[in-house]
């Protein structure tokens, strides 16, 4: 594929090269729906790659700022990257640059907090968004891409191009669409949703901006789940002056945990002879870990090994090999590669010193509500019967609601009752081809319309960690370009 991308380093503060000619018949048009990091970085590299004639970027997010998306909109100070600044970046040929570039714009000034004891950089989450949106700016001024404000609402098929229709009533005519949205948000478990939806406290999405302004000091607090979100509220409420008890309470009860104590290179080979089932493959990840032991070295070594290596074991896996490693192994995985930054883990660490955090296996069940107070009846793992436990306020924090993804947005439903998508086998996103090009129950294969970040994951395995998707964003982008590159008509 045809990865001839400019050097950023050289748009800092002027306009980017780019193609100046008019948009005519003959340009090709690509509407990216989505611009957090996913669809900003597929935007970003697609307007740097040798395009001619350069096509129209049109990026649809409704947010003032590109690349920030749900992570990086944020302006909780608790919320922080959660692997070190000096491996983030939206270049996948200069790693540190996302590091370079906060020293050049003091961006932690007032941090203190961010520069850990061993020298490794956890900025705020805001300041990242802050970066990708500042390397998108100069293309967004030049004209090589153009930012609709807007929610997509319709996407619909007209003859060889898609319609684009945003909630403001616009139309755009598209030659290609990018579908790089956000995760659906998290699904309150049983009855929940229908008991606690009225109540002042009650906090099913605490990803959205003021979600715990609610909570008082001294409330007591069940977060459900138990993953990096939970370890996000648990520490924003600690930054709040929160003093009362909090449990989290998860299926297997299991904490994210945190970095190593030193820096480790990647250790163990998981390719020269790879696993064919989620058994081997645990097998080998395990004895990987006795021999780092030995090695003096931890456990996240490996774990790194397996992300850096994850794709490529992800597609030797039979499907059914895929959907039993989602089922059963997930969550072990999920407390072990998503770590939580070093400052999220102290306030966790805390809290449970202190006996203000009890983290429980087991399962919420039944609720009811009497005056403000919320009665639950919880079943702990292993233990008959269940425990009587009352709370002021609940804070859902289980993930992604995978299996909804087609209902969370009206274009995407669309899009599926017309035979466009399908959810992955895995249950892990949408369903497409190795070029990332959808796949639907009718239309087949689609090429013109393409998966960008996470919800590609169910065909790429590693899809979640910054490198992984800005990756995927340069390959989508670079597919791009094959394809219309191949469509140019040849000079005579």
């Amino acid at each position: 594929m045809n990865q001839s991308i400019v050097n950023p380093m050289a748009l800092s503060g002027t306009e980017p090269a780019a193609d100046d000619a008019p948009a005519g018949p003959q340009r090709p048009v690509v509407a990216i729906i989505g611009g957090g990091v996913s669809g900003a970085a597929t935007a970003f590299h697609l307007a740097l790659a040798n395009q001619t004639p350069a096509p129209e970027i049109i990026v649809f997010e409704p947010r003032e700022s590109l690349g920030k998306g749900l992570a990086y909109d944020t302006a909780e100070p608790a919320h922080r990257i959660n692997v070190p600044a000096a491996r983030m970046s939206l270049l996948t040929e200069e790693p540190d640059h996302f590091l370079r570039w906060i020293a050049a714009h003091s961006a932690t000034r007032g941090d203190d907090d961010a520069l850990r004891p061993d020298g490794a950089l956890f900025p705020r989450r805001s300041v990242f968004g802050g970066y990708v949106n500042a390397m998108l700016q100069p293309l967004v001024a030049s004209g090589a891409v153009r930012h609709r404000r807007c929610a997509v609402v319709h996407v619909l098929r007209e003859g060889p191009r898609w319609s684009v229709i945003g909630d403001d009533g616009g139309q755009t005519k598209a030659d290609i669409v990018v579908i790089a949205t956000s995760h659906p948000p998290p699904v309150a478990p049983g009855q929940l949703q229908a008991v606690l939806k009225d109540h002042p406290r009650f906090v099913p999405d605490p990803t959205k901006a003021g979600a715990l302004a609610g909570i008082r000091p001294s409330d007591r607090v069940l977060v459900v789940g138990n993953g990096l979100t939970s370890a996000d509220v648990i520490a924003a409420l600690a930054l709040k002056g929160h003093k009362g008890p909090i449990t989290a309470i998860s299926r297997r009860g299991l904490r994210s945990r945190g970095h190593a104590p030193v820096a480790q290179d990647p250790a163990g080979d998981f390719l020269t002879d790879p696993a064919f089932t989620a058994r081997a493959l645990l097998k080998n990840i395990r004895s990987a870990i006795r021999q780092a032991a030995l090695d003096g070295l931890t456990w996240h070594s490996v774990i790194d090994q397996v992300r850096a290596q994850g794709q490529a074991l992800w597609q030797v896996l039979p499907v059914v090999e895929r959907q039993r490693i989602v089922r059963h192994l997930r969550p072990f995985w999920d407390v072990h590669r998503f770590r939580v930054a070093p400052q999220v883990e102290t306030a966790l660490d805390a809290a449970i010193a202190e006996g203000r955090l009890e983290i429980l296996a087991g399962s919420i069940a039944a609720s009811r509500i009497e005056t403000d107070a919320i009665h639950c009846a919880l079943r702990l793992r292993r233990c008959p019967g269940t425990i009587e436990k009352t709370y002021d306020a609940v804070v859902i924090t289980t993930g992604p609601g995978h299996g909804g993804i087609l209902a969370s947005q009206p274009f995407l439903a669309e899009l599926s009752h017309s035979g466009y998508l399908e959810l992955d086998p895995t249950g892990l996103g949408l369903s497409c081809t190795r070029k990332s090009e959808a796949i639907g129950p009718v239309a087949g294969v689609t090429s013109s319309l393409l998966i960008a970040g996470p919800l590609a994951r169910g065909t790429f395995g590693e899809l979640m960690g910054l490198p992984q998707v800005t990756d995927h964003a340069l390959f989508v982008a670079a597919g791009i370009a094959d394809c219309l590159l191949a469509q140019t008509p040849k000079a005579a």
